[in-house]
């Protein structure tokens, strides 16, 4: 049985025995005129690529470690929040904020949340 630990060694080394799979299957393709071996190899594709989703979702139920964040991760996270913020800048920039949307949208709003309310009788 594998190992929690072993997994992604697992994955990859299962991966690389269904590409080798892919590539003869592929082989007999481009070989054969015959119908009934080019069925057979069309259909060790299909279990190919069945059998890698289900490896890719095994290989995605590994737990990812808890701790400190990584360095290059907190710096990725500090870029995007400085461009995020840069985009919001622009946004300012281009056009003033106008009270009008902002009321129309509030109102619209609360009528979709009296309408999953039940209307106006208040009842969940």
């Amino acid at each position: 049985m594998t190992q929690a630990q072993d997994i992604p060694t697992w994955s990859l080394t299962f991966q690389l025995k269904l590409m080798a799979a892919l590539d003869a299957a592929w082989a007999i393709l481009e070989a054969s005129d015959d119908p009934a071996e080019i069925r057979r190899a069309r259909d060790k594709a299909k279990a190919c690529g069945e059998l890698a989703a289900v490896a890719r979702k095994v290989a995605q139920m590994v737990p990812t470690p808890r701790g400190k964040p990584q360095m290059a991760e907190a710096v990725a996270g500090m870029a995007t929040t400085q461009a995020v913020a840069t985009v919001q800048e622009m946004m300012a920039a281009m056009s003033p904020p106008t009270a009008a949307p902002v009321a129309a949208q509030a109102e619209h709003a609360r009528r979709a949340l009296d309408k999953l309310k039940g209307g106006r009788r208040g009842r969940l």
